[in-house]
């Protein structure tokens, strides 16, 4: 099949690549490697992916490259895009909201309006469990996402969905709608907290909490490849799915998964930041029955690896 990535260079997008290649798809990247975090970082990832074969790679903007990047969707001619360019984070997007309406909305909107000019047959959308608001300690469905957000993050991503729905009509393309549940694990961004408590912990400094008693439904980066590629199952035109482990840890039953790797752990408590939310707990069922999915890593298996990555890949986190 072939197969447009875009964000292919970032942390899902490069084990992704590295997933499609080994399946035997034909695969090309558009990303414009943005400075969210490390362009070098990022050109590694694309290094890392291609230990797994060959693929076009574009450095394109969906914002700010239409004509070129609309011609790349023309001359391709992809039977599926999986769409994860993106500007992450929780708090960058109180700091700069502006930005996530341009990356998050309307670079969303050109992917789906050229998916749809070279007759695309499936998009997959990248979304958040962020989408949920705050819904303490339940585990969410998802017909549970009524746009009550606490984040401009999570509304530039509740809102791109609606063009997800908007541009299916339009063009009668299948679209399945992802819901990721902070995902961990090697190459991880290195905003997110578990790959931060690592590099703190490897160079013996002490890690801070935000909050007490929250909790994440932290999905390892495997089990989240497997997500997406059992959307490629889905039979509705329109399916919104949660892809995640099910199983939510607290912060504090983190920090005892961290101890059986770092003894000497040294823990700060910090506040809790604005935008953040207390929990997220995935309700997998429907991805289960509608596609398949079912996440094969524990926590602590997964948490293993990544500390193994981690101690093989010191400057990659630093």
């Amino acid at each position: 099949m072939k197969v447009i990535v875009t964000g292919g260079a970032g942390f899902i997008g490069s084990h992704l690549t590295r997933k499609l290649l080994m399946e035997g798809h034909e695969v090309l990247i558009i990303d414009e490697l943005h400075s969210y975090y490390s362009v070098a970082r990022k050109k590694r990832q694309l290094e890392f992916a291609r230990g797994a074969g060959e693929f076009a790679f574009f450095q394109k903007s969906l914002l700010n490259d239409e004509a070129e990047v609309k011609e790349i969707f023309l001359s391709y001619k992809p039977e599926m895009v999986i769409h994860l360019a993106a500007i992450p984070g929780v708090s960058h997007s109180i700091a700069a909201p502006n930005e996530y309406v341009d990356y998050d909305i309307k670079a969303t909107i050109n992917a789906l309006r050229f998916a749809g000019q070279s007759n695309v047959k499936h998009f997959i959308f990248a979304s958040s469990s962020s989408v949920y608001g705050e819904q303490k300690n339940v585990p969410l469905q998802e017909e549970m996402a009524m746009g009550k957000v606490v984040s401009p993050y999570a509304a530039a991503k509740f809102g791109a969905e609606s063009f997800c729905h908007a541009y299916s009509s339009l063009f009668d393309y299948k679209i399945s709608i992802l819901r990721f549940f902070t995902v961990y694990g090697p190459w991880g961004r290195p905003d997110m907290a578990i790959t931060g408590f690592i590099k703190n912990l490897l160079n013996k400094q002490e890690i801070t909490l935000f909050g007490n008693r929250t909790a994440r439904d932290y999905t390892y980066i495997e089990d989240c490849i497997t997500g997406i590629i059992s959307a490629f199952n889905q039979t509705e035109r329109v399916g919104t799915y949660n892809i995640g482990s099910g199983k939510p840890i607290f912060i504090e039953e983190l920090v005892e998964y961290l101890k059986q790797h770092f003894p000497d752990i040294t823990v700060k408590q910090g506040g809790f930041r604005q935008g953040d939310v207390n929990s997220t707990w995935a309700d997998i069922s429907k991805a289960h029955q509608q596609l398949g999915f079912t996440p094969s890593i524990s926590f602590s298996e997964g948490l293993a690896k990544t500390i193994e990555w981690a101690k093989k890949h010191v400057s990659e986190i630093s």
